[in-house]
């Protein structure tokens, strides 16, 4: 009982009963001035009086009408009233003011019963209208009481008319739209990293329980050499990886200004380096696009200079992941697209697969691949665009990423990152 008294129901039925208390009551008290001012003098006037003279006995003897006249004031200079006159006269003023009094105290009576009466069904009202208020507030409390990660698919569905509840109630469940895509993100990311992590061990175990089991060769034990060292590059990779993911969802600590061109020709530089080591090389003109060495896609470049605020380290490794990521994921003679604008928007397109739009947004989540594992060298641990997109968050950038249409296939990737503000350009002592 103590805890409905202090509920927000019980506060809002004493707010709304005391309105409608108080609305009432300042009716009764208007009607009561109103009727005050004006009900003496109708009272009066309805009382028959005697006037001055004889037109009223003369009006009785002859039998015509008799007409009530009020009392009146003598006008000045008029005879002394008799006698019989003031009798009638205060007879006519202590009438009327009794039968006043008398109205007066029967509707005062009259309303304040019913006001009493009215209060009743009135606070009944209030109790009513704050239950009904009130109503959703409480389903979302229950739903949220009853929540827990095994039934975050449940939502309020509030059916009500455009209000701040039914806007209250859409959040909320909007937010459990957010939660359980985060959750069931979270859970993913442990059962692939555990995976991801679990698989080379495995390898290695194997090797070295089945690879150099008795007295394996010389040869047979520099392949498996060969191959634990492998196995242990990727897991190496893998683990820096997955520090980076964690260190770009921490934020930035410091900023400075970068050189998002230059930045992006050292990756580019790399990038080529790395594919003419491996075979094949996204090989550059002077033209701006370069024709790659063997089946080793084509890169166009279009770098506007722009000087962009952030961690140089971080948009290092974004840059260095979007075109890891085109290569990997190109085509035999594919294209790469690569461009800079001075709005500070970066751009890696690429030719590849045909991509169906509504995955994309899957391909943004660490170790989700467009298709399945193959645990071939290169293949990757599918935590480039989630690195990508971490990066972006953390610089605050928008990040952008659509299927290509046509034939051509692939992926575009746009980020919007913060351009550094121009410096007031001074006059050099040459000029001056």
């Amino acid at each position: 009982m103590r805890a409905v008294l202090h509920s927000e129901r019980a506060r809002l039925t004493a707010l709304y009963g005391s309105l409608l208390v108080l609305a009432g009551g300042g009716l009764i008290a208007l009607i009561n001035i109103l009727l005050r001012g004006g009900l003496y003098t109708r009272i009066s006037g309805a009382v028959t009086t005697a006037v001055p003279g004889t037109a009223f006995e003369r009006a009785a003897v002859e039998g015509q009408p008799l007409k009530a006249v009020p009392a009146q004031r003598l006008p000045p200079g008029a005879a002394t009233p008799t006698q019989e006159q003031l009798q009638t006269w205060a007879a006519t003023r202590n009438l009327s003011i009794a039968v006043e009094s008398a109205t007066l105290h029967e509707l005062l009576v009259v309303s304040l019963i019913a006001l009493a009466v009215f209060a009743v069904p009135s606070i009944w009202l209030a109790w009513w209208m704050a239950g009904r208020v009130l109503r959703p507030v409480g389903v979302i409390t229950e739903t949220a009481r009853r929540l827990s990660g095994e039934n975050l698919h449940e939502r309020i569905g509030l059916e009500a008319p455009p209000g701040e509840l039914k806007r209250l109630a859409d959040t909320f469940d909007g937010m459990l739209d957010r939660m359980e895509s985060l959750v069931g993100a979270q859970r993913r990311f442990a059962a692939n990293a555990a995976h991801e992590l679990r698989t080379p061990l495995a390898v290695q175990r194997a090797a070295a329980e089945i690879g150099l089991a008795g007295d394996p060769p010389p040869e047979k034990v520099a392949r498996i050499r060969s191959k634990l060292i492998g196995v242990a590059e990727s897991s190496e990779h893998l683990v820096e990886s997955l520090l980076l993911l964690a260190v770009s969802e921490e934020g930035l600590e410091t900023t400075a200004a970068v050189d998002l061109v230059a930045l992006t020709e050292a990756e580019l530089a790399e990038t080529e380096t790395a594919g003419a080591a491996g075979g094949g090389s996204a090989g550059a003109g002077s033209a701006g696009a370069g024709s790659a060495g063997g089946d080793g896609p084509t890169v166009v470049r279009g770098l506007e200079p722009v000087s962009v605020v952030g961690d140089r380290a971080l948009l290092g490794h974004l840059v260095r992941n979007l075109l890891a990521n085109a290569v990997r994921h190109n085509r035999p003679g594919g294209r790469i697209t690569v461009k800079t604008s001075a709005d500070g928007v970066l751009t890696v397109s690429n030719t590849g697969p045909v991509i169906d739009p509504a995955d994309v947004p899957r391909l943004l989540e660490p170790f989700r691949r467009r298709a399945e594992r193959q645990h071939t060298a290169g293949e990757g641990a599918g935590l480039g665009l989630s690195i990508v997109a971490s990066i972006a968050r953390a610089h605050g950038a928008k990040l952008v990423v659509r299927a290509n249409r046509g034939p051509g296939g692939g992926l575009t990737v746009r980020v919007r990152l913060p351009v550094t503000p121009a410096p007031h350009r001074t006059a050099s002592p040459q000029e001056s």
